[in-house]
C-alpha cells in the first residue's frame, strides 16, 4: 500500500465524522424531495448550518502532501 494511501486511511474517521454531522446534525439527509430546487435548498441550508458550528473537525493538509525523499 502506498504511503499516501495509509495517510488517507488515518484521516477517514475525521471525514466520516464530517459527513455524519452533515447528515444528522444539519439534517441534510432526506431522500424524498419532490423537486430539484427543494433538494438544493436543503443541501445549502445544511451546509450553512454546518458552517456556523463553533467546533468543526479538520484535516491537516500538510500531512497529506507526498514525501519527496
Amino acid at each position: 500500500m502506498l504511503f499516501s494511501d495509509k495517510l488517507l486511511l488515518r484521516k477517514r474517521a475525521i471525514v466520516e465524522t464530517i459527513i455524519d454531522q452533515l447528515k444528522n446534525i444539519s439534517q441534510i439527509e432526506h431522500s424524498r424531495h419532490r423537486s430539484v430546487t427543494r433538494f438544493l435548498i436543503n443541501v445549502l441550508c445544511g451546509l450553512i448550518a454546518y458552517a456556523h458550528q463553533p467546533v468543526k473537525p479538520s484535516i491537516s493538509r500538510d500531512s497529506l502532501a507526498p514525501l519527496t525523499a
